[in-house]
């Protein structure tokens, strides 16, 4: 429209001359400029005043996909391609990750379990189908470790153990951490890589005296694991990329706001028809009821 463009560049152009390049009245203009927005004027600056909170309010983590349901559920209608518009006219960018690069290292071959995963990351019910991992975390005087386990089921994080140096112990304690918390019945899988914690006689023999099946990745292959390569990578890019930790107990509480406020309770999943791991587990035994 031509009296918004004048609009768009009065503080570059004399109105007066603006309105004589483009043949329309001065009047007109203003007359323009002065009346109300129209009522979708009004409701595209609501959609776009809604875009730009929701997109704070979780903290620069959720694309247009999540931030759509979210609009919609709080009764402001809105399309994906329109969201991300908006996000775009904003400047707005949800946190993103670079492609995963896997170096392999040469492992020993004892104590490997064989893949019983084969990449089938579905489960009919929790504790059926569980996934470890171990990554490193960096604070000011070096790094600290995180260990986790996630249920296949609901995608849920059951457990995570944090410690400054990366043992047997650390994934050890989360193992035991899992078993306390859930209803665990002899033939549930537990995955992972090939690490040397996770090949160390004593893991093991934790997870034979549980009734838990031991399964491991193929050398080299990260997409064994893909599962848990993607939640670590997704909670670094929406998380701990964002900081800068002076100690442990600064990176705990990052990770504990981000797993246990956001993750587990908050964070849409696709693999859970768009709701919270707590949620979509909450609604299996609501039905088994």
């Amino acid at each position: 429209m031509k009296y918004a463009y004048v609009d768009s560049l009065k503080g570059e152009y004399s109105v007066v001359k603006m309105c004589r390049w483009l043949s329309v009245s001065r009047a007109g203009y203003y007359k323009w400029r002065n009346r109300g927005l129209s009522p979708r004027a009004q409701r595209t600056l609501l959609v776009e005043k809604a875009v730009v909170t929701t997109f704070k309010q979780f903290k620069e983590r959720y694309g247009a996909p999540r931030l759509v349901v979210e609009l919609n559920e709080a009764g402001i209608p809105c399309s994906a391609n329109h969201v991300a518009q908006l996000l775009a006219k904003n400047g707005l960018k949800a946190r993103n990750g670079k492609g995963y690069k896997y170096f392999p290292s040469p492992n020993a071959t004892n104590h490997v379990s064989d893949n019983l995963l084969v990449r089938d990351f579905t489960a009919s019910k929790p504790n059926e189908k569980w996934v470890s991992d171990i990554t490193y975390i960096k604070i000011e005087k070096g790094f600290v470790y995180l260990a986790v386990i996630m249920d296949l089921f609901s995608r849920k994080i059951i457990v995570w153990s944090l410690d400054n140096t990366m043992t047997n112990q650390l994934i050890m304690d989360a193992f035991e951490m899992a078993v306390t918390s859930r209803k665990v019945e002899p033939g549930l899988i537990l995955h992972s890589d090939r690490g040397v914690q996770y090949r160390s006689r004593e893991y093991q023999e934790l997870l034979l005296n549980e009734g838990v099946q031991p399964s491991m990745s193929r050398k080299g292959n990260c997409w064994d694991n893909a599962a848990m390569e993607s939640f670590l990578g997704r909670m670094k890019v929406e998380s701990i990329y964002a900081e800068e930790f002076a100690s442990k107990q600064e990176a705990l509480s990052c990770i504990f706001e981000y797993i246990e406020m956001f993750y587990n309770t908050v964070r849409r999943h696709s693999a859970n028809d768009q709701v919270s791991p707590n949620e979509f587990e909450g609604a299996y035994f609501e039905n088994c009821a």
